[in-house]
């Protein structure tokens, strides 16, 4: 749903195979994953939390059992916190949980693709291709449009500056890395990529 799934969409009709990462049963998404396979490309689905160091290591070993590399990885998980609150208000509780799947999360599904993709061979000259899903809330204060979410605003500019940091990459080993800033409330779906 969303915007997970309208990229999925996309590069479905771009000939991509996908690999569908939610934390919910398949069962959940399933109305998702049959619009996808209409539309004649394989789809797999891996239930996975990015927060959890196993699942991350899982979404991987699944994708390639599917299709026997990674091509491209669309970080595209985020959680808002479960209180909206302020810098003065929010709890560690709330930080530790929107800044362990929307930084953390991301941060560490990269390296773990990225590696799969280093040690893959190249396809079309490139090793694969990065792009990390962000939010106008990065960049946007507490105003009368969103709710104060000061841990949620933190992780999104963080996941801006591991796309921004990280760029000089490119040249070295063949991956490209993409910043897309969302200007769309919830983002929920995580999506892999394979072409």
């Amino acid at each position: 749903r969303g915007i997970g799934f309208a990229i999925a969409r996309q590069l479905v009709l771009d000939g991509y195979n996908i690999v569908m990462v939610a934390t919910g049963a398949k069962e959940k998404n399933q109305g998702a994953l049959d619009a996808l396979a209409e539309l004649g490309i394989p789809c797999a689905y891996v239930q996975a939390n990015i927060g959890d160091h196993g699942d991350r290591l899982k979404i991987v070993k699944e994708a390639l059992a599917a299709f026997g590399r990674v091509d491209v990885l669309v970080n595209n998980a985020g959680v808002a916190p479960r209180v909206r609150a302020d810098l003065l208000e929010m709890t560690e509780e709330s930080f530790d949980y929107v800044v362990g799947v929307n930084t953390k999360g991301n941060m560490f599904l990269t390296q773990a693709v990225a590696r799969q993709m280093i040690a893959q061979e190249p396809l079309d000259g490139r090793k694969g291709v990065i792009v990390n899903v962000s939010s106008c809330s990065a960049v946007v204060s507490k105003d009368k449009i969103f709710a104060p979410a000061a841990c949620y605003y933190a992780s999104k500019k963080e996941n801006q500056t591991l796309s921004l940091k990280s760029s000089h990459l490119v040249s070295s080993d063949g991956r490209r890395r993409s910043l897309l800033q969302s200007f769309i409330g919830k983002v929920k779906d995580f999506v892999v990529f394979r072409k």
